[in-house]
């Protein structure tokens, strides 16, 4: 259970471009973070890695975290309160994804199924729908196979 398809630097400037927006020098290194981390990252773990490199706010932090995730180079995970790169930025789309809860391996998926499916119900419950996003916990393969062989973790 991989993110192969993760966007470049290159895709992230086009897109900026594209909308008008300004992808700042510390908006490019709390993106290129969310790139190289092998899942999900809180806010607080990405300033600790920024620090390193400079010096960095967690005002600062915040705020380009809430600019990727505004031109969907970003999402947020609201069940780990951390953040992950689009698998998907070059087109708008609902956010759906699968945790493992032993690992924190996630991966993105995108399903127009599930969402016509939500859009199905809202409507015929009269339900105005303000945000969409699919976060499915459970098990990766690997951590599945590992507690088979009686391993605890991964």
């Amino acid at each position: 259970m991989t993110q192969t398809n993760l966007p470049t630097l290159a895709d992230a400037e086009a897109i900026c471009l594209q909308s008008g927006a300004r992808l700042t020098r510390l908006r490019r290194q709390v993106f290129m973070v969310l790139l190289q981390a092998s899942g999900p990252i809180t806010a607080y773990e990405l300033l600790d890695r920024l620090r390193t490199e400079r010096s960095a706010t967690a005002a600062g932090v915040y705020r380009s975290l809430d600019f990727l995730v505004a031109q969907g180079l970003a999402h947020r995970l609201e069940s780990r309160k951390a953040f992950i790169a689009c698998a998907y930025p070059n087109h708008p789309h609902v956010s759906q994804f699968l945790i493992c809860r032993r690992c924190g391996n996630t991966v993105e998926v995108e399903d127009d199924r599930i969402v016509s499916v939500v859009g199905e119900w809202s409507q015929r419950l009269g339900f105005e729908v303000e945000a969409e996003t699919l976060e499915v916990s459970g098990s990766c393969s690997t951590c599945r196979g590992a507690s088979m062989r009686g391993v605890v973790s991964c």
